[in-house]
C-alpha cells in the first residue's frame, strides 16, 4: 500500500511544519481529507489556533474551530507523521542576501523526529538547489537516514496569496516535484487532495524551484516598469492611472499599476535568484534595476508629500502627517516587510512625527517589529497632510466631506496623498485639495 493510501486510510498522519499564511490554511484544507499534526514552534500562536482564533485571518475563526488539525508546539508530534510539508518564511538580509535560517531550522527540528519511509515535502521560496544542497544534508544529519534510502524529498511551491478570497488553495493549479518517478507520483495524489484545479508536473525539484521564484521577480518587474512610469508622468503632469486606463483598453496589454511593493514575496522572492546567479557568475541587470526602483518608492511618495506642502505654504518641521494603512497589502493583517515604513521613517527625516491608523493591520507585530504604536481613526484630526497608503475595505467607503473633518480648520488646501487611487480624484476640488496619486 502507497504512502499515500495510508493517508487515506488514517493510518498515517500528514504534518503541516509552519503555521503561518502559508502553512495554517494547508492544514485546514488537508485535515478536512486526511489526519493532520499542524506544529508550530511559536507556543503563542498555536494556543491561539486551539481556542479557535485565526491571527491570519486567512481561513476566519469558524473555520478554526471546526477544523481536526492537531494544532501544537510540540515537535515531538512530528514523529507520529509520514509525509510532512515544510512552509515556514524565507527572508532576505539587510544586504538582501538570504536568510535561510527559518528553513534550515525548520529541517533541523524536522530531522530529529524523520522516521523512515518518510516524504518531506518543501513549500518555502528558494533558490534552485535550495531543497536538495541545503536542506537534505540537514535532515539526513539530524535523523541519522539517508535521503533515497530511508526517506525521499519534493517540492512543492506555495501559491497562497495573503488576503486574496479568490485564489485560494483550492481554485489554483499547485506545482508538484519529487527527487525520483515514485515519490513525484505520492506527492502528485497526497496534493491533489486539497489542490481541485489540478497539480503541474514538474520534471525536477529545480525546475520547481525555478518556476516559483520568477513568477514573483516577474511580477515585481513589471510593477517597478509601472512605478518608473508614474515617476515620468509627474514630471509631464500626466495622471498616469487615466493613462493606464486608456493603454489597458488594447487587448494585450498587461494589467499592472504602480505601488508599494512589500510583503514576503514580490519584495523579497528577486534577491533569491539575483543570489544564486551571482554565486554562478552573472549579475542580474533587469531584475536588480527593478528591485532598485520598487525599494525607493516609499521616499519618493514622502518627498512628493512633503513637496505638496510646501508648494501649499504649509510649514514642514513638526507637521501632523496621518498615514492611514501600515500593512504589506490591503484586507490583510501581515505588516512583515511592509514598505509603508520607508514612507513613515522618511516623513521622520524632515523632523514629521507621523500618526499611523490600521484597523487591520497586527498591532503587536507592528509594535514588535518597528516600535510603532498605532492611533485611531479618531485621532486623525487637525491635520497638515493625510495619506492613504493602503486600500483597506474600511477605507474605501470615506467620502470628501469626511476627509475635510481631518485638516485644521485654518488649514487652506488639504494635502492629500491618494497612493492607490482609490477615490475619484474629480471630488477633490483643486480650490480645497492639493490631491495626489501615484
Amino acid at each position: 500500500m502507497s504512502l499515500y493510501e495510508r493517508l487515506l486510510s488514517g493510518e498515517e498522519k500528514l504534518s503541516l511544519v509552519g503555521l503561518g499564511y502559508v502553512g495554517m490554511p494547508i492544514a485546514v484544507a488537508f485535515a478536512k481529507k486526511i489526519k493532520v499534526v499542524g506544529y508550530d514552534f511559536n507556543a503563542e500562536k498555536v494556543a491561539l489556533y486551539k481556542k479557535g482564533i485565526d491571527p491570519t485571518r486567512e481561513v476566519g475563526d469558524a473555520a478554526i474551530k471546526e477544523t481536526s488539525v492537531d494544532f501544537t508546539a510540540d515537535p515531538e508530534k512530528l514523529r507520529e507523521c509520514k509525509f510532512h510539508v515544510v512552509a515556514v518564511p524565507t527572508p532576505v538580509n539587510e544586504d538582501h542576501t538570504p536568510d535561510l535560517t527559518p528553513v534550515e531550522s525548520a529541517s533541523r527540528t524536522l530531522g530529529k523526529y524523520l522516521t523512515k519511509g518518510s516524504i518531506v515535502v518543501y513549500e518555502s521560496t528558494v533558490y534552485p538547489g535550495v531543497t536538495e544542497d541545503v536542506c537534505v544534508p540537514i535532515l539526513e544529519k539530524e535523523s541519522g537516514l539517508k535521503c533515497g534510502v530511508d526517506f525521499k524529498v519534493g517540492y512543492s511551491p506555495e501559491r497562497i496569496n495573503p488576503g486574496d478570497k479568490v485564489h485560494r488553495l483550492e481554485t489554483i493549479t499547485k506545482i508538484v516535484s519529487g527527487m525520483d518517478k515514485e515519490t513525484l507520483e505520492e506527492v502528485a495524489n497526497v496534493y491533489k487532495l486539497v489542490a481541485l484545479a489540478g497539480v503541474h508536473e514538474a520534471e525536477s525539484i529545480k525546475v520547481a524551484e525555478a518556476a516559483k521564484v520568477i513568477e514573483n521577480s516577474q511580477r515585481d518587474i513589471n510593477i517597478a516598469f509601472m512605478n518608473e512610469l508614474s515617476m515620468i508622468f509627474h514630471k509631464m503632469d500626466i495622471d498616469t492611472k487615466s493613462v493606464l486606463e486608456a493603454a489597458g483598453t488594447k487587448w494585450n496589454f498587461l494589467n499592472f499599476k504602480p505601488g508599494l511593493v512589500g510583503g514576503h514575496c514580490i519584495g523579497v522572492d528577486p534577491y533569491y535568484l539575483t543570489y544564486k546567479a551571482e554565486s554562478l557568475g552573472y549579475h542580474s541587470q533587469i531584475i536588480l534595476s527593478g528591485r532598485r526602483i520598487n525599494d525607493d518608492m516609499g521616499k519618493y511618495i514622502a518627498e512628493s508629500c512633503v513637496k505638496k506642502m510646501i508648494a501649499c505654504d504649509v510649514p514642514v518641521k513638526g507637521a501632523r502627517v496621518g498615514i492611514l494603512g501600515f500593512t504589506f497589502k490591503e484586507n490583510c493583517p501581515d505588516t512583515r516587510n511592509t514598505k509603508v515604513i520607508d514612507i513613515y521613517n522618511e516623513l521622520k527625516e524632515y523632523g514629521i512625527d507621523p500618526i499611523v491608523v490600521d484597523p487591520t493591520a497586527d498591532s503587536d507585530e507592528a509594535n514588535r517589529l518597528y516600535g510603532i504604536a498605532f492611533d485611531t481613526m479618531d485621532d486623525i484630526h487637525d491635520m497638515d497632510a493625510v495619506i492613504v497608503a493602503v486600500a483597506h475595505e474600511e477605507f474605501l467607503g470615506i467620502t470628501t466631506e469626511d476627509i475635510k473633518k481631518w485638516y485644521a480648520p485654518s488649514r487652506g488646501k488639504r494635502v492629500f496623498l491618494d497612493v492607490k487611487g482609490i477615490y475619484n480624484k474629480n471630488e477633490f476640488d483643486e480650490a480645497e485639495f492639493a490631491y495626489w496619486r501615484l
